[in-house]
């Protein structure tokens, strides 16, 4: 089975390098956030491929997939995400007194041009779906990233700071170390679903050798 994952794949054209930045499990309580604040929007957009056979359709994937630096994922999560904040100065001090995100997640799935039938409809079903939980674990962890960054945010003080200066860099800095934090996450999860043997490797085998 591994040697069938080498020759799909192999190094110089795996797709699964990386299907970066990134939820809970289809099927679970949609993403979200602070249901009293904000709620993350979800948006899936798809690429179209092409075939009749579960091999067809995972080589027209390798063609078509979006592009991560050289190589071609399956799919792709990314995210906009930008903050309406008020700074407010008091006395000689600024205090960010509230920090409201606004986060748009998109995930990126092939879908096959025509219809399929049969077995390989209900292979196809299983990759996708498999393929779509991942995504979300990885919407998720962008989810938290911005309640993390939102906790952070609300209260934050800089003495000394009337034109509210300081406290920016604070910010920033903080925001970056979070950033970090949830690519390194993010990263993990790949290493792990995309190993020999893992959950991602296991989706692609089953949908291309039935056998």
């Amino acid at each position: 089975m591994t040697a069938l994952f080498e020759t799909l794949c192999p190094p110089t054209e795996r797709l699964l390098r990386r299907c970066a930045l990134a939820l809970l499990l289809l099927g679970l309580a949609p993403v979200g956030g602070n249901a009293a604040s904000w709620t993350a929007k979800e948006v899936v957009s798809t690429y179209a491929i092409d075939g009749a056979t579960g091999i067809d359709l995972y080589r027209s994937i390798g063609e078509k997939g979006p592009a991560i630096g050289p190589t071609r994922a399956i799919a792709h999560t990314t995210f906009k995400l930008t903050w309406r904040r008020d700074y407010q100065r008091r006395g000689r001090d600024c205090v960010l007194a509230s920090a409201v995100p606004k986060l748009i997640i998109t995930y990126t799935l092939p879908k096959p041009r025509r219809a399929l039938t049969g077995a390989v409809a209900a292979r196809w079903k299983t990759f996708i779906d498999g393929i779509a939980a991942h995504e979300r674990v990885h919407g998720a962890d962008i989810v938290a990233m911005v309640e993390a960054i939102e906790r952070e945010s609300v209260g934050l003080t800089a003495t000394n700071d009337p034109d509210c200066k300081k406290i920016r860099t604070d910010l920033t800095e903080r925001l970056g170390r979070l950033s970090n934090e949830q690519r390194a996450k993010s990263r993990a999860f790949d290493a792990v679903e995309m190993s020999a043997g893992g959950n991602v490797q296991r989706l692609i085998l089953a949908l291309v050798d039935p056998s």
